[in-house]
Parts: C-alpha cells; structure tokens; sequence
C-alpha cells in the first residue's frame, strides 16, 4: 500500500528539507509510489518492452523431449570400453522431428542430428567430428572423447511444465519474446503503459520554431525529457512551456495530474523561482521542496498533487539542463519504474580508472560527466568531459557514463577506482 509523504518522513531519522543527501530522498521516492493497477493483454510481437503484469506458467516441458546437444551418433553410455576403441553398429538416422522407435541393442547406435530425440535406450551423444573411420554402416569412437551421459539435452531442461518460465515484474525484451514463443504461448499480460505528462516553467523560454528575442533562449529540456521518457516505455504528454503566471500555472498542473500518473517539470523549484509556482504545487497536494546534498541538481521537489478526483506524483525538477538529466536518471526513472511494475534494480555502477584528479570535498553526492574507455592495458579507464557546469549541455551529449562520487568521498587523485554509471541501459 502506498504511503503518504508524511509517514514516509517521519520515520526518517534526521529528515532535513534543506540538507538530504542523495540516498535518503531516494528511499523517501521509493517508499511513496506505487504501481499502476491496470493490465491488458497483448499479442507477443506487441508486449516488446512492456512489463509483466503476472507470472508466466510453463505450459510445456522445454525441451519436450531428451534431444542430442550435437550432430554425431547416440549410443549407450556402457558400451564405452575405457581405454580401447569400440566400433559400434549404425542401424538408423534420426533427424530433428523425427524419431528412432526401435530396439537398440548393445553394441549399436544411431546417427542423430542436433534436436533429433534420443532413442530410449541412449544416454550418450559423440559429436561426429570426433569420430573415426565413419560410414553408413558402421562407426568407431576413439577412447576419452566422451563421458556417459554427454551431449544429451533433457526433457525440462530449460523449462518445467507447470512452473514459472517468466516473473512478474519483468521487462520483455527480445530474448524474452522468443522463450515465451517457445512454450506456445500467443498472448501475454502486461501492466498498462504509464503516462507522464511534463512541461517547463520560464517566461525566458522558447519553443523551436519560436523568434529567438533577447534574454530568450531555447527550451532544450523538454527533448531531453521526452527522449528520456520514451526510452523508459511511457506514454508522454508535452504540455509545452508554461509562462510564469499564477493562472496559467494552475491550469497546467490540474491538466496534468488528471490525464497522466506522474508530473515533472523542470524549473521552477529554485531559490528564487517565483512563489507562486511552489505554492501552487504545495496548494493541489502534498509536496516536499528539498535541497539535496548533490551536485547538479540541488533543488528538487516531490510529492502527489490532486484535481477533480484524479491525482498524480510530481517530480519537479531544476531547470539547467544537466541537473535535469542527472535528476531524472537518479531520482525519477527508478520511481517511474517502480510504478511501471517493474521489477528493475538500480543501475549497478562498475569501476574504472580516472584518468586524472577530480577535485571534491565530503558532504555531497557529485555525478560528473565522463568517457568511458581503456587505457593501453586493456583496463577501463574514464575521462571527465571538461567543465561540469549544470548548463553545459554539450558535455553530457559527449559523455557517454556519469562519474559517481560519492558522499562520502573526497578527492579523487590519478589512477584512482571510481564507480561510473554508463549511458547504455539508462538511455
């Protein structure tokens, strides 16, 4: 059940509005939202990328049958003689979909193709390239090439008939839709799609194809939040730029949260940014406004707004455009999900030399824009992408990882490990 953002902080020991590190608003984030409820059922082709709304049942064995692992010849285990060659009697062929039905006796075989079933009385296949001296008739197979009980698929292997080939929770991807073919299965449940809806805030703002007048400036974070978005799988709603303007704004927000199951906007949730635009997220709802321990991306608010009965959570995110991506990267997309359904585990970082000093002090979480590569030893190594300020979106286009330095952490000298989170998988 879904918590208020009231019970979720007053349990937090040494909750600070003004001094939360990365972590704490995350676990906050993470004990509020709540998965959509809604499924559909879609053909297979179609639930690519969608999530797992119950728990697949095999309804199969796969393999449905003993099959050989190899193109060779099958045999009985026992009549391998240790050391010496053995010359066993070819009686028949057994290709993929067919079958051997007869007698096996000892000292016989079959020759037998990759997937072809084993004969009942087979337990072992020799791959033929293994093999000497190999005619229709008849096959000798040379000492030690071989075990008892090698090259033999078993019947449910892969998959038991009657247990579960696949979680709820899951994202289908490619290989997914292929396992779930496997078992016969033309129709598959999945939780409905989610629907963002987002939007900036500024009266400097412009839209492409917009005159550029001075003081103006082009709004980039809403192509950024839509990619970001699509990849995630969502169904977006861009509401534009909203001009800083009381009615204007609470038009947008009730819009917003009764069409779509989350809200981000970007800017806004400065110090500095007009009053009415954080009153009016606190007026339709429970919000938090946070300064987290963080860099970029320092102000940020969260929480749930509400309109004629319908309600949705709110992400509101700073307005430089690299604070925005490092926010929804480490503060939304797990949130959004969460609330897809999935059953998706933060990004685990990996490690890799820094390729030179990075200055920081303890006291916040620092997400650094890099490139990751190796260096003349084969080893991974990154580069920060030059200057880190929060409006330099040209670095993080560049950058092809995020720098994470922690917390706790301090500088970082040459040569030394640091985790990094790479784009691949996030966007």
């Amino acid at each position: 059940m879904m918590s208020s953002l009231s019970q979720v902080t007053s349990c937090l020991s040494g909750y600070d509005p003004d001094a939360l590190s990365v972590a704490q608003a995350q676990h906050i984030i993470g004990q509020c939202v709540a998965p959509v409820t809604a499924v559909e059922k879609l053909a297979l082709r179609s639930a690519l990328d969608r999530v797992l709304a119950a728990d697949l049942i095999s309804p199969i064995n796969v393999p449905p049958h003993d099959n050989s692992a190899m193109d060779g010849y099958a045999l009985r285990g026992a009549d391998l003689q240790g050391a010496q060659p053995v010359t066993l009697k070819v009686v028949a062929t057994v290709l993929a979909g067919g079958g051997f039905h007869g007698a096996l006796g000892a000292g016989e075989c079959v020759r037998i193709m990759t997937g072809a079933p084993m004969p009942a009385a087979c337990d072992t296949v020799v791959p033929q390239e293994l093999t000497q001296d190999a005619s229709e008739t008849a096959v000798t197979i040379p000492p030690g090439v071989v075990k008892p009980g090698d090259n033999r698929r078993r019947q449910g292997e892969d998959l038991q008939a009657g247990k579960p080939a696949l979680r709820a929770g899951k994202i289908l991807r490619p290989a997914d839709l292929g396992l779930i073919a496997s078992l016969g299965i033309a129709e598959v449940p999945v939780r409905r799609r989610l629907r963002v809806a987002f939007f900036s805030t500024g009266d400097e703002l412009r839209s492409i194809g917009e005159p550029l007048e001075p003081g103006c400036i082009y709004d980039s974070n809403r192509y950024t939040l839509y990619g970001m978005l699509a990849r995630l799988g969502c169904d977006v709603i861009d509401m534009g730029v909203v001009r800083d303007e009381p009615a204007a704004m609470e038009a947008a927000f009730r819009s917003a949260c009764e069409n779509a199951d989350a809200v981000i906007t970007s800017g806004g949730v400065s110090v500095g940014d007009a009053d009415y635009t954080k009153q009016m997220m606190a007026t339709l709802g429970e919000v938090a406004f946070w300064k987290i321990a963080i860099r970029p991306g320092r102000p940020m608010a969260f929480g749930r707004i509400a309109s004629n009965g319908r309600s949705a959570y709110l992400f509101g995110l700073p307005g430089n455009p690299v604070a925005v991506m490092v926010a929804f990267y480490f503060f939304a997309r797990d949130a959004l999900l969460r609330m897809m359904g999935a059953d998706a585990a933060p990004l685990p970082p990996l490690q890799a030399l820094s390729q030179a000093a990075i200055r920081k002090k303890p006291g916040r979480t620092e997400y650094q824009r890099g490139v990751l590569s190796r260096d003349a030893h084969g080893r991974p190594a990154v580069r920060i992408t030059g200057s880190q300020g929060s409006g330099i979106l040209r670095s993080m286009s560049e950058a092809n990882c995020m720098v994470v330095l922690h917390h706790a952490q301090g500088a970082v000298n040459a040569g030394d490990l640091v985790d990094v989170v790479p784009f691949e998988g996030l966007i």
